[in-house]
């Protein structure tokens, strides 16, 4: 059987390759991946004229085939990944532990790091006001949300962070075009386990002198 989009005929098989393909990866797998393992696995027909133009029409025709049931095909994180339908998730709350919740404190410098990366721990602290806890960062970075990329070349070369794609995977982006307003990051995030208590920025708290660059998580 085929299906046809944009007057590009899809074969079932390249539709049951890509989806058991993308359902059996945790991440989000790339448009680029997806291409390869159809060319390698003879799921683009010999004579396609645009290869390109086929592994669209065979995204688009396996996303409308998902449209409006449990699980949907959405584009995140610079890749394709399988999600529970929008309307149902809350629905699923009670059967299904809830993810870790970050306390506000911590939100506020996510939010910080994600609309001015990339960013020093001085200037996270210069635009919230507060010193920014050792602890605050660790909780970050295990979450998988930031990363370093690199040094600042001023005296000191202190850290400079950014986002991850597991900060995209976490809000279902794109990529970083698709942030939402600062405010709507901050929703309904309540203070989870206390935190060490942040008062007016000391002078110890700046980065001036350098510091081991952690692993970056994985992507």
């Amino acid at each position: 059987m085929e299906a046809v989009v944009d007057d590009i005929p899809v074969r079932d098989f390249s539709l049951r390759l890509v989806e058991a393909l993308i359902f059996a990866r945790a991440d989000p797998l790339s448009t680029r991946a997806i291409a390869e393992v159809l060319g390698a696995q003879g799921g683009i027909p010999h004579d396609t004229a645009d290869r390109d133009a086929y592994v669209a029409a065979t995204l688009a025709t396996l996303g409308a085939h998902y449209a409006g049931r449990g699980v949907e095909l959405v584009e995140v994180a610079g890749g394709w990944q399988f999600r529970t339908a929008p309307d149902l998730a809350p629905r699923l709350t009670r059967v299904m532990p809830r993810p870790r919740r970050l306390a506000r404190s911590t939100m506020e410098t996510l939010a910080i790091i994600a609309y001015h990366q990339p960013c020093t721990r001085a200037e996270i602290e210069d635009i919230r006001g507060v010193s920014l806890s050792q602890q605050v960062l660790d909780t970050l970075l295990e979450a998988e949300l930031i990363m370093p990329l690199g040094r600042k070349e001023v005296p000191g070369r202190p850290i400079l962070w950014g986002t991850s794609n597991g900060f995209l995977r976490h809000f279902g982006l794109k990529d970083l075009g698709d942030l939402p307003r600062r405010e709507e990051l901050l929703v309904d995030v309540p203070d989870a386990a206390p935190e060490p208590p942040e008062g007016p920025r000391a002078a110890e708290g700046r980065d001036d002198a350098p510091d081991e660059v952690p692993d970056a998580p994985g992507a």
